[in-house]
């Protein structure tokens, strides 16, 4: 952005370098106060003189003009040393940063003043979503399910006694400030024939770390802090939680991982224990948010399961934040079969118990003839964007390209939050500041996500 960033609000700098110019300013006046008799009476003699030599006559207009040039040069001093010495701190503390002092100090204070935007869901789609929302806040917190009972998550389950920490790794290295190498390591999944075959790392780093800390909650805010997490991710519950399907043909399948292997029809989904508390930060996220934004994910397995915790409901409701839904791309296998967008936003209306969406965000990009054959071999068709049906509820939806251009057919977390940004900024939730320097930061933002 250049030099256009000084006159950015917010930046919380050009004050302090005002009030550094008085008091260097006040210093120069004390000096000349103690000097005046000597050296300053000195100086305006030798320049009354020069400009007798010159015109003739006396003048003041020599000690005028040298008294502008002096301090100019002195502001240009005092500029160029400041600069040089903010510029040297930032790359001792931050060394491998290509901003500019004036970009890096602009996109903080933005990330710092930002919405509130809490985000519920779980599974690989809701760390698509996050990935894109730490260039846009750090008020962000990933409400996350703890349903999960298969893989390594569902063995530490057991074995632990802890609830299922897949999830939440996901969400935390997606908003990890050093993604790169945390999703790495993070991910990084044990091989071979010992007891940790089939364990991720990061799962078992959460385990340890809850247990030192003395419970998940207390863990993930530790973690937070050795990751550098932008913004918080919580659980929807502490409770060890079942999912409990009922089919078309009234049967139940229970566990998560059990209900798209059953292959039936779903009509609707369950908790077991019913009265499972919702954790205090997860309700609070809620009631405090600017935006809340539910999906994308696993209709029935991911984001569901949030809905059904005792108070996340209730605070869903209550909330006067802009709800936004973004639905998948496609379709699930024994999840979500024949499922267009409005039966993704109707079943979500029907366990809330209420219409409390505003957005709904819907991809309206074709996939190609190599793409529909290969997701059509395994029983998956694209979501349809069903927009007039959607807008019959009394919500508003927001078609969008957003597939990724890699080989599987999921939202490009480029394009995802670019459509979110656009639209927080259309409501004007950006906080402090001018909407064209919003602009400025969604311009920034963007380029940042792209690399």
């Amino acid at each position: 952005m250049g030099w256009i960033s000084w006159f950015c609000p917010g930046l919380n700098f050009k004050r302090w370098l005002v009030l550094f110019a008085a008091g260097v300013l006040l210093c120069s006046l004390a000096l000349a106060l103690l000097f005046n008799y000597q050296v300053m009476g000195f100086a305006e003699e030798l320049l009354f003189r020069m400009s007798y030599q010159t015109t003739g006559k006396y003048s003041n207009g020599y000690a005028v003009g040298a008294g502008v040039v002096v301090m100019l040069i002195g502001l240009a001093i005092m500029f160029y040393a400041a600069r040089r010495l903010v510029r040297s701190v930032m790359e001792a503390v931050i060394p491998e940063s290509g901003d500019s002092l004036l970009d890096t100090i602009f996109t903080q204070r933005k990330l710092s003043n930002g919405p509130a935007i809490t985000v519920i869901g779980g599974g690989t789609g809701l760390s698509s979503l996050l990935h894109g929302m730490k260039f846009i806040t750090n008020n962000c917190t990933a409400v996350v399910t703890v349903a999960d009972d298969g893989g390594s998550s569902g063995r530490l389950r057991q074995e632990l006694g802890i609830i299922p920490p897949g999830d939440l790794r996901n969400c935390m290295v997606a908003m990890a400030d050093r993604e790169p190498l945390m999703e790495r390591v993070m991910q990084y999944r044990f091989g071979g024939n010992s007891a940790l075959a089939g364990h991720n790392l990061g799962n078992l780093f959460l385990a340890a770390i809850a247990g030192t800390e003395g419970g998940m909650e207390e863990g993930l805010q530790a973690a937070s802090q050795i990751l550098k997490i932008r913004g918080k991710v919580v659980p929807s519950t502490l409770t060890d939680i079942q999912l409990q399907a009922t089919m078309s043909d009234n049967s139940k399948v229970t566990g998560e991982s059990e209900i798209s292997k059953a292959g039936k029809h779903i009509v609707s989904v369950a908790m077991l224990p019913q009265d499972a508390p919702a954790t205090k930060s997860a309700v609070e996220a809620i009631l405090k948010a600017d935006v809340i934004i539910l999906g994308p994910g696993s209709l029935y397995t991911s984001v569901i399961p949030n809905l059904l915790v005792t108070g996340i409901r209730e605070a869903l409701v209550t909330s006067k934040a802009f709800k936004i839904y973004v639905c998948n791309v496609m379709t699930q296998p024994g999840e979500t079969d024949g499922y267009g967008a409005y039966e993704h936003v109707k079943a979500l209306v029907d366990t809330v118990g209420a219409q409390f969406l505003d957005y709904v965000i819907v991809n309206d990009e074709p996939l190609t003839a190599e793409q529909l054959a290969q997701y059509r071999a395994k029983g998956q068709e694209p979501v349809t964007p069903d927009v007039k049906k959607i807008e019959q509820l009394g919500i508003q939806t927001v078609p969008a390209k957003l597939l990724s251009k890699e080989d599987l057919v999921r939202h490009n977390p480029q394009k995802l939050a670019q459509v979110v940004m656009s639209l927080v900024y259309r409501l004007r939730l950006f906080g402090k500041g001018f909407v064209f320097f919003d602009y400025l930061f969604i311009r920034q933002a963007m380029r940042k996500l792209r690399t």
